[in-house]
């Protein structure tokens, strides 16, 4: 299937300043995922879609392309990704380019490899029926032991349907039922899914469980920080790249 890869990197970001640029080893954040997607084979073309003129010479210099710049509209802190991605994909549609899928690859995920990206794509055009992919990995805290709060109460957010049975919230994780939660490794969808208004994921949602350190996301200060111990401690590898590229 005719792919494009799709990297957001909007600047501004609040939490981890310059986030998708600042260095992680010697390269920049972004140029991790860059790579990931270049070497996967799986594109026809590596776009990033970015507000800031800063990022986007540095994701030109590691090889991304970079058609056009995004409205700043869509790159606020409270910006939805469907803004974007349809921003783009009208854009290479109205060029002339269009394609049948797309993947969504977020620089803060640096551990995602070519190989990740690969048995994505793979699961995505074998299932054949699926309106999207998405990345999900086990919850390691589980819905069933949170609490919505009201005034001085609270009830749990999931409660055993046999109430005759012992409460979930007290209940060891072993014995509750297992639940996913989609991390920021990947996303793939088809492209007319967004652009007929459906959103990005669709109806049908094909689960690809990432395995290790494939689906680690960076977006608090501490998370750096395990990044780097997880690299220094061999847990967890980059994509390989090359000398830091010559930045204009």
């Amino acid at each position: 299937m005719d792919a494009l890869a799709l990297i957001p990197a909007r600047g501004g970001s609040k939490r981890i300043a310059n986030k998708n640029v600042r260095p992680l080893h010697n390269h920049p954040l972004i140029a991790y995922t860059i790579a990931a997607a270049a070497q996967s084979g799986v594109f026809r073309r590596v776009i990033v879609s970015t507000e800031s003129e800063e990022i986007a010479e540095i994701a030109r210099a590691y090889g991304a392309e970079i058609p056009f710049l995004r409205p700043a509209e869509y790159a606020g802190d409270l910006s939805a990704d469907i803004e974007w991605v349809t921003h783009a994909l009208k854009k290479l549609k109205d060029a002339g380019d269009p394609c049948e899928i797309f993947s969504l690859l977020r620089p803060t995920s640096p551990f995602r490899q070519a190989e990740t990206i690969q048995r994505a794509y793979q699961a995505f055009v074998n299932d054949g029926a699926a309106d999207s992919l998405r990345a999900v990995e086990k919850c390691s805290e589980h819905p069933a032991k949170m609490w919505r709060l009201s005034g001085n109460r609270m009830t749990p957010v999931l409660k055993n349907p046999d109430e005759n049975a012992t409460p979930w919230h007290s209940s060891p994780y072993q014995a509750l039922p297992e639940i996913y939660v989609q991390n920021a490794s990947l996303e793939i969808a088809r492209v007319a899914t967004p652009l007929a208004g459906r959103g990005i994921a669709g109806d049908q949602i094909l689960p690809f469980i990432t395995q290790g350190h494939e689906g680690f996301d960076i977006n608090r200060p501490e998370d750096w920080v395990v990044a780097e111990y997880l690299l220094a401690s061999g847990q967890a590898r980059l994509p390989e790249l090359g000398a830091p590229a010559r930045i204009p």
